[in-house]
C-alpha cells in the first residue's frame, strides 16, 4: 500500500497548476490568451455549448461594457466639507452621498476627458 505522501505527491503538480490559474499572474494570462484570440477571430465554443459563435465584434463591446459596469473599491481622502456637502445633497435627492460623490466624479472626468476619448455614460 502506497503512503499517504506518495499519493500527496503525485498529485502536486495538477494542485500547483490550478493554484497558478488563480493567482494574479495566472488571471492576467488567462486574460492576455483570452483577448488575443477575440483579436483574431478564434474562439471556439465546445460543441456541448448552445450558445452560437458570437460576432468577434459584439464580444468586444460586451467586453467593454462589462469594465464600464465593474468596479474597484478604493481609498480617497476627501474635505470633510466636500462630504458633509454630499450628505447634505443626498438627503434632498433620497440617494447615499457616495452616489452623490461617483455622478460628480463621473461628470467631471467627463468634462476633462481629451476630445476623441471614450465617454461612457452611466444613469
Amino acid at each position: 500500500m502506497p503512503r499517504k505522501s506518495a499519493e500527496a505527491a503525485e498529485r502536486r503538480p495538477e494542485i500547483e497548476g490550478a493554484g497558478w490559474y488563480a493567482s494574479p499572474a495566472g488571471r492576467r494570462q488567462t486574460q492576455r490568451e483570452f483577448e488575443r484570440a477575440l483579436r483574431n477571430g478564434a474562439l471556439i465554443r465546445s460543441p456541448g455549448a448552445r450558445i452560437p459563435r458570437t460576432n468577434p465584434e459584439v464580444l468586444e463591446t460586451l467586453l467593454e461594457q462589462a469594465k464600464a459596469n465593474a468596479t474597484r473599491p478604493v481609498s480617497i481622502r476627501l474635505p470633510i466639507a466636500d462630504i458633509e456637502l454630499a450628505k447634505s445633497i443626498a438627503s434632498k435627492q433620497g440617494i447615499g452621498y457616495q452616489t452623490v460623490l461617483k455622478q460628480a466624479m463621473r461628470k467631471g472626468l467627463g468634462r476633462a476627458a481629451p476630445v476623441g476619448e471614450s465617454r461612457i455614460r452611466r444613469g
